[in-house]
């Protein structure tokens, strides 16, 4: 679960970023290391969760397909259907 948090943190931060970067100065640089970071972190948060034995609920492991969001949305299901502590 940690992994899965991480990643898909890293997911939306870095779609913001890359988003926040294109609609003002454009700056290649940026650019370029943002776009590999999100797409790893996309791949992450997609194979964190279809591995996650918590993650067999109906529509959980589909909803890590969306991207930018898709790994927050998962963790929300995730968490939603795992019994407190």
């Amino acid at each position: 679960m940690r992994t899965l948090r991480i990643a898909a943190a890293a997911e939306a931060a870095s779609l913001a970023l890359l988003l926040g970067n294109l609609l003002t100065v454009h700056a290649p640089a940026l650019s370029a290391l943002l776009g590999p970071l999100h797409g790893t972190a996309y791949l992450v948060v997609i194979a964190t969760t279809w591995m996650t034995p918590a993650a067999a609920t109906p529509g959980t492991r589909w909803r890590a397909l969306v991207p930018g969001i898709g790994g927050l949305l998962a963790l929300r299901r995730i968490e939603a259907r795992t019994p407190a502590n």
